[in-house]
Formats: structure tokens, sequence, C-alpha cells
């Protein structure tokens, strides 16, 4: 952080949020999510492109649902939207003591199994909100690799990666695959989350909410070492604080079909996505890449 271009004038707006952010990573939980609630409101009225990219794709994955009930899980998802603001700041800024304090495990002796058996280990995970601060708390236990991609902002992309990197993790970028395979066979663990669509180059199209999606091949081919096992892991909001979730590893994963395989992961995250549906990453325009001949969602 003692870079002397990030002392130019242009990031002054920057520095000014990240104030803000550990300002707001030192309120109690029931607050940042009462904060969060309003903060997110106002994103609905005024961020209306999103809002009708996530209407969209909520009514293409729900279709018994009628307009008002997708509506409602709009505004529900946009006031988890507003709450992710204060989950991002405790994620960079909050004490272990906090975060501990705040986070219930479950089934984490898959994972400590599989690092105990000397496993090579990939953790499965979908865009839920607090997903920065789900990364942070597997920090408090766990030495990870997380798979990310670097912010347009050159600083809040310097304090992002210096955030979890002071705090144990190891940094890899969504395009530096040798680095996860490196990390993968010194037994790493990585954290990876391959529901974005990423193009035909990358991707081939799989079921996702019975819609033929265009899913990242990345996964299985990062799994295919004999010794790797893939843990499905979701980290969720409750009323009281966050949920860690571990799941049974995925039997007989990667098929040497890559469509299956990517169907396999498609129905994992998926799975995880109906029980919480509001924390979902729904802005994302994932249908974006359709098959010839069907037209755009968008």
């Amino acid at each position: 952080m003692n870079n002397q271009k990030f002392y130019h004038p242009k990031f002054i707006p920057t520095w000014i949020l990240i104030g803000l952010m550990k300002l707001g990573a030192k309120l109690p939980f029931n607050i940042q999510v009462v904060l969060g609630k309003a903060m997110g409101f106002l994103l609905y009225l005024t961020l209306t492109r999103f809002r009708k990219i996530a209407f969209i794709n909520i009514s293409q994955c729900f279709p018994n649902k009628n307009k008002s009930e997708v509506e409602r899980l709009v505004k529900q998802n946009f006031e988890s939207i507003g709450i992710s603001v204060f989950e991002t700041a405790s994620a960079y800024f909050a004490s272990d003591k906090k975060v501990a304090s705040m986070v219930s495990i479950h089934n984490e002796h898959y994972l400590i199994e599989a690092i105990d058996q000397e496993k090579s280990v990939i953790l499965l995970a979908a865009h839920f909100m607090p997903l920065m601060l789900g990364s942070r708390a597997l920090l408090l236990k766990h030495n990870i690799a997380n798979i990310y991609r670097p912010q347009n902002n050159a600083l809040f992309d310097e304090v992002m990666r210096k955030g979890f990197v002071d705090n144990g993790a190891v940094m890899i970028k969504t395009k530096e695959t040798r680095s996860m395979l490196k990390a993968i066979k010194n037994k790493l663990p990585i954290w990876y989350a391959p529901d974005q669509d990423l193009g035909l180059e990358k991707c081939v199209f799989a079921p996702f909410f019975n819609i033929q999606t265009a899913t990242v091949t990345a996964t299985a081919r990062l799994a295919k070492g004999n010794n790797t096992v893939v843990i499905p892991y979701y980290f969720i909001r409750t009323e009281s604080g966050y949920s860690m979730n571990f799941e049974q590893p995925i039997d007989q994963y990667p098929d040497t079909d890559a469509i299956v395989s990517a169907t396999i992961t498609n129905q994992i995250l998926e799975a995880q996505i109906l029980k919480n549906p509001d924390q979902y990453l729904w802005i994302h325009r994932r249908f974006k890449t359709r098959p010839e001949g069907e037209s755009s969602f968008y």
C-alpha cells in the first residue's frame, strides 16, 4: 500500500470508500444487516440495468413463479447485495475474533479428512453474496488458495489482495491455470467458483435450472489428478450470522465426458442456490452465451 501511484488524486474516492469500509467492518452484525438492506433498496431503485438482469434470470430459473413473486425475490436479492458491501468490508478489515464469532461450521470433517490424507482439494462454490467473507472465514483455520478476478480499480484490487494475503491466502488470478495446477499439486486447497459465463471457448453447454447454460470445463480439468477430491462448499448468511457448510466429496468425478462433468457441477450448485436463492448473484448475465440459433435472454 506504499505504492506512490495510489496517492494520485484520482484515487481519493477509493480511499474514502476504504475508510468507510473499515468503519463498516467494526459494526455489529445486526446493524450491518439493517444498513445493508437500506443500501440494497437504494441500489434496487437506481441500478435499473442490473435489476432487469436479475428479473430475467430469476424468471428463467423459476418459471413457476408469477411476476409478483419474481419481483419480490429480486428485491430480496438487492437487499442481499447491499448487505454484501459490509460482508466484503468484514472480509478485508474485520478481526479474526469478530469473523469467528459470526460463523458456525458444519461438516468440516470432509475437508480435514482430505487434508490429513494428503489429498489435493478443490472447494466447489457458487457466487453467493457473502462469498468474500466466506473466503476469509476459511483462512481462520486453513491455508487456502483463492481464485479471483482482478478488480479494474488498481487500488481496490491491491486492498482485496492484501486483505487476504495478510491472513494467509495464496491469491491466484482466474487466468493463471498453471498456478492453479501448481497449488493442487502442492496439496494446497483451492477455492473455486465456476458459475460464470466465460464464453464458448472455455465452456460447454450443460443444464442449469433446466436451461442449456455455458459451463466452464476447468473444474473437471483441475480435478483430473488421481489424488484430487472436489468438496462442495457454501457460505451463506443466517439470521444470527453465517453458516459455513462442507458436503461429501463428489463421487467418481470428473467424468470422461466434459458435458457430464459440467452437468454434475451445475446440479450441485443449483441445489445450493435453491436453499438460499435470495443470496445468489442473479445480476450476472449467467445465460449470456446461447446455443446456436437461440435468441438472447437479455
